[in-house]
């Protein structure tokens, strides 16, 4: 039971051909197009969104304009894979450790070598709050070292395992559908849909959360 449950979320047999990880690329089929005269409705609201979210970075970065953009881009990556995961027979790769962490931790990394080469006495205050006691620096500077040093895998393991949640429930009743009467049946359905209207938002804060939380944890060492 458990290794059919978990299946959906193995690259190999998720769908018919052992190409699950091509999903993370299809999201350059959605990219908007920016050759149109006039852009569409859904052009606009893509607009409006990316612009709201570039202007809120903008203001944690301290108004640093490249940072700003490749945590907007990497927003945008997030969030279609997350929503291409809620697609039939399209494998869900922000589900996996391997994806998230590979975003998480070079993000991580550079931002601690960047910190300790150019901001090191700031770094070091860092680890001591403002106002701690002489008695408890030593224990801070430990509860700080561990609290940096967890971030990445904090990162990684919050957008995989609300991911792996939803999808793990909507697969238990999908797999107990056929198994019902026509009375409970359509019961099931009006949860699942209640279900992908609830992924879909979980796609879209989670993508905000791994988003913001990296540009917070840059903007303490730039």
């Amino acid at each position: 039971m458990m290794t059919n449950l978990f299946s959906s979320f193995d690259p190999a047999t998720s769908i018919s051909v052992s190409a699950g990880w091509t999903s993370s690329l299809l999201f350059l089929a959605l990219m908007p197009c920016t050759y149109w005269v006039i852009p569409n409705q859904s052009q606009m609201l893509i607009n409006k969104i990316l612009s709201t979210l570039y202007m809120e970075m903008f203001n944690l970065m301290m108004k640093k304009t490249p940072i700003v953009l490749v945590m907007v881009s990497l927003f945008t990556f997030i969030m279609i894979n997350n929503m291409m995961g809620l697609l039939p027979y399209i494998y869900t790769s922000s589900s996996q450790m391997t994806f998230t962490l590979t975003l998480a931790l070079p993000l991580w990394v550079s931002f601690m070598l960047f910190g300790w080469m150019n901001n090191t006495n700031h770094m070091f205050a860092h680890l001591i709050p403002t106002g701690t006691p002489a008695i408890l620096m030593p224990f801070m500077v430990c509860i700080e070292t561990t609290s940096n040093m967890i971030r990445p895998g904090s990162l990684a393991v919050r957008l995989t395992a609300n991911m792996i949640a939803g999808h793990l429930l909507m697969t238990l009743l999908g797999n107990n559908a056929t198994s019902v009467s026509d009375i409970i049946l359509p019961l099931i359905i009006m949860v699942q849909l209640m279900l992908m209207w609830f992924e879909t938002a979980v796609s879209l804060i989670q993508a905000y959360v791994f988003t913001i939380l990296s540009t917070l944890y840059s903007s303490e060492v730039i």
